[in-house]
This record gives structure tokens, sequence and C-alpha cells, in this order.
């Protein structure tokens, strides 16, 4: 089984590097491929991720969903493994998805914690072993096997934000979903200059615009007048 993973980026000089390298050697001598789609980076980050080792492409369009899609086209992975820049992986990715593909699941993520010593935030890091759309999220990552993706006809490029809940929902009337019982790490930047519940008040709002299908880009207006991104 060969696995392709899709990183999506949009500036990420700082983190892109890291990410990659660490796939490769945590893949060990096991068959993957690494594919960077970049929506319009201003920074190094296309230069540092060859550089590393990723096959780097520039997406015909920005936005999370069409760069995912369009690295799709040039994967040749069995597997498409669709991880976010700024999440720390988890060693065993491989062997997990390996495992979870052997056992039927088309489909899966991890858990997540958040790479902060704040207590409140084991909160958010507890909630993601439970089997609910609130409970999920593309930061922690997504397993989808290239036959699967195709019948699901990819991410619906209408979803700006909130594509990853989308792609979900589909997935779950037409296949197995494991939650692999593992973590990934997720960044808390969003934490250091918001509170704990001005973030879940945002996250609820979004969510819960989405839900009663609110044009994504009023969502993304929503959510970020809701936070300080300084």
């Amino acid at each position: 089984m060969k696995i392709s993973i899709i990183i999506p980026t949009y500036n990420e000089a700082a983190n892109i590097a890291g990410l990659v390298k660490d796939l490769f050697r945590y893949a060990g001598d096991q068959p993957v491929e690494v594919i960077v789609s970049d929506g319009g980076s201003n920074d190094a980050t296309m230069e540092i991720a060859a550089q590393a080792g990723a096959s780097v492409l520039k997406s015909s369009k920005p936005g999370r969903a069409a760069q995912m899609n369009y690295a799709s086209n040039f994967a040749h992975g069995d597997v498409l493994y669709f991880v976010h820049a700024d999440v720390g992986i988890n060693p065993d990715y491989f062997k997990d998805i390996e495992q979870a593909v052997s056992e039927g699941f088309d489909a899966g993520c991890y858990r997540f914690r958040f790479g902060s010593s704040r207590a409140i935030l084991k909160i958010n890091n507890y909630f993601t072993r439970f089997d609910r759309l609130m409970c999920r999220g593309g930061d922690q990552t997504l397993f989808v096997t290239r036959k699967l993706f195709s019948q699901l006809n990819g991410f619906n490029e209408y979803y700006t934000i909130m594509e990853d809940y989308d792609i979900i929902i589909r997935i779950w009337k037409m296949a197995r979903f494991k939650i692999i019982p593992k973590e990934v790490i997720v960044s808390a930047r969003k934490y250091e200059n918001n509170s704990w519940l001005r973030v879940q008040l945002a996250n609820l709002t979004a969510f819960t615009m989405f839900y009663l299908k609110k044009e994504p880009a009023s969502i993304a207006l929503k959510y970020k007048s809701m936070l300080d991104y300084r």
C-alpha cells in the first residue's frame, strides 16, 4: 500500500520543512509521497518544501478544498492522507492507516491534543475521541482511500471554510470511519491572543452557521470577526 500525503499551504514557511521531514522519517522504508499544494504563498513555503523532499504544486485555485483536490490529481497512492501544515504528525501514521484500511475502514482521522500545557485545553483534547461531527476537524488529519475519494468527487470546493465537515458527513453515508485512538499535535496559536471561551464561541458559531447552510464566505467573515489574529 502506498500513501500520498497531501498538504495544502499558504505562507507556512515556518512549519513546512519540519512536517515534510517528519513524514518521510516516520515512514521509514514504507512507500509514501508528500505533495505540497500551495495556494499562492508570498513567503518561501514552496522552496522550503521542495528542499525538504516534497513534490510541490501551485494550485490552480486558492482555498484548502481546491488545493487538496488539485494535488489529488497528481497523487499515486492507494490512500490519500490530508494533513494541515501546522500539525505535529503521529510517528506511527503509516502503520496506523495501513491497519485501519486492512480492517475495512476506508477513511478516518486521529484524535488530537494541543501543543500547549494549558490545562483547560485538555477539555478539547478529550472530546476528539467521540464520533460526533462537532468533535471532528481537518487539523485531526484525514485519510481516505483513493477509491472512496473518487466516489465522493473529492472535497466540495464551494466550502472555502468547513470543507472538512462537509466531506466527513458524506463519508459517513458511504463508508466506515475510523477514529485512530492516538493523537496528532495541533497548534494552539489561536489561544495566544484569545480566551478559551472566546474560541469555543467562535467555533460554535461557525458550526451552527454551517449546519444552517449559510454561505461559506459569511461563515468565514463572522468567524474572523470574533477572534483576535494579531
